[in-house]
């Protein structure tokens, strides 16, 4: 996993409440066995046109269909973001189409915890600040926002500034460019002498006993 230090981008405004995992990730796609390619299918509904004879093509009026948006490593939303099924598709989907970190007033649990796991900053604003950010990005596609994970700051390049709150392990994993597999790994050595041990006295031993 990417450590996540400083971010500093444009920002994709997607003012819209209670976004759930379906229409971020639908559930169609659940079925591939890979890991990776999702980003293909991040808002795959939104990012195209539903009825009419241009069924299925690009929606043009969608924020990420937008050639100005193009290249924004952060998303804007509003409360209760990765709301719905605990599918952590979602986090894969939404980190693998280029998205390092989401604001918004609040989040799903299980989509907070996912999204940290999968290496995704989300920066809880007030609802105040959040809308401040959307109509600055939606006003100005080049709007500039920095995250600093060390300060727990959000500013742009307007003067706004604010803080927000992150679990101090998640912080540090974050920081660090730890998933899972990262933090066990720190143990590599203590997990290869236990594994030493667990030979010697289960496969040894017994045969010493019968020689």
């Amino acid at each position: 996993m990417q450590p996540v230090i400083t971010l500093t981008s444009t920002a994709a405004p997607l003012p819209l409440p209670n976004i759930d995992t379906d229409q971020i990730i639908p559930k169609q796609f659940l079925k591939r066995i890979e890991r990776t390619g999702y980003g293909d299918f991040l808002f795959y509904d939104w990012r195209r046109i539903q009825e009419g004879p241009a069924s299925g093509q690009p929606n043009p009026d969608f924020v990420l269909n937008k050639p100005e948006y193009q290249g924004a490593e952060i998303l804007i939303a509003e409360k209760n973001f990765g709301c719905g099924s605990s599918r952590e598709h979602a986090a894969w989907a939404i980190f693998q189409y280029g998205f390092r970190a989401v604001i918004a007033p609040t989040f799903a649990d299980i989509f907070y915890s996912n999204a940290g796991k999968n290496g995704i900053v989300l920066a809880r604003l007030t609802e105040e600040e959040v809308q401040t950010l959307l109509e600055r990005s939606t006003a100005d596609p080049k709007h500039q926002i920095t995250i600093s994970l060390v300060d727990q700051t959000v500013t742009d390049n307007q003067g706004f500034s604010a803080h927000f709150d992150i679990d101090p392990f998640r912080k540090y994993c974050l920081i660090n460019g730890l998933d899972d597999i990262g933090l066990t790994l720190r143990h590599e050595s203590e997990l290869d002498a236990y594994e030493a041990r667990h030979n010697k006295e289960f496969w040894e031993a017994p045969k010493s006993a019968i020689a």
